[in-house]
């Protein structure tokens, strides 16, 4: 998916909602756990309940991982359908990769070659910690994305992304570094919702990024905050919501607890743009 595509996704719906498939078999509906594969059938009923309302998906593979071979088969299964439900939806690997160019090289083919039928994603988050060279790896397929971990809400945010060095934090180094590796049709930025007060800056050296915004709702964050400072002319922003939307509920009605959670954020959101 192209930015162009997905502007025009986001006009069409009205939405700039992301549902993170943080699928913890601690935490799905009790009478899922008697299915040959519970997380999917997690997924899926999550999926055709909030397509209407989400422009985005954005599975943390840590939760599929930990799973083993199991986890991964429930991850594939979730990629193709929702690759069959539509082609009009942006889908994240949320996995944080970031290595040396060989290993990069063969993280990018394990999401992004479609020749080999893997994962297919739209876009995956990559640590920029190792530099240009564990980046570019990624870049180097069309309409696929970089999101580069920038600043996030984390407690441990403080220990290393604010340090000043040459005047300017480490986030900001980051920001304008990256921008000489690719432009904003192929890179994104991770910004955590609890640290809205730095959009207008962050805003100011990427004026025409994405970002992606986690942490709204059960972590905190206010989405009238994120959207005052980090809106720009073509929204710029995928709001990611997890433990709110997919939890909202664990009774066999929670694909309708959560369809209605992902409508009150869509209609908020309808409003902005």
């Amino acid at each position: 998916m192209n930015k162009e595509q997905l502007i025009n996704i986001i006009q069409r719906k009205k939405s700039f909602l992301c549902v993170g498939l943080d699928t913890d078999l601690n935490k799905i509906p009790p009478h899922l756990l008697s299915c040959d594969d519970p997380i999917f059938e997690f997924n899926k009923a999550i999926i055709d309940a909030t397509l209407p309302y989400t422009i985005a998906y954005k599975p943390n593979l840590a939760f599929y991982e930990t799973l083993g071979w199991k986890g991964l088969l429930s991850l594939d299964k979730t990629m193709d359908y929702l690759r069959k439900k539509s082609q009009e939806v942006f889908v994240i690997a949320d996995a944080k990769r970031g290595d040396i160019g060989n290993t990069s090289t063969q993280y990018a083919l394990s999401f992004f070659n479609r020749e080999q039928q893997n994962l297919n994603f739209d876009a995956v988050t990559v640590a920029p910690y190792m530099g240009e060279d564990s980046v570019k790896p990624f870049l180097g397929f069309e309409d696929k994305w970089v999101i580069l971990l920038a600043l996030t809400s984390n407690k441990g945010a403080n220990d290393f992304q604010l340090l000043s060095s040459n005047g300017k934090r480490l986030f900001e180094h980051v920001l304008e570094i990256s921008q000489t590796w690719a432009d904003d049709h192929k890179m994104m930025y991770v910004v955590g919702a609890t640290q809205a007060q730095m959009l207008t800056n962050i805003r100011k050296i990427v004026p025409n990024h994405f970002l992606l915004i986690p942490g709204v709702g059960a972590q905190g964050g206010n989405l009238d905050d994120v959207v005052k400072y980090g809106f720009n002319k073509d929204c710029g922003l995928i709001i990611n919501s997890s433990r709110g939307i997919i939890y909202a509920d664990k009774t066999e009605n929670f694909a309708e607890a959560a369809a209605t959670e992902a409508q009150k954020i869509q209609k908020q959101m309808a409003t902005y743009l």
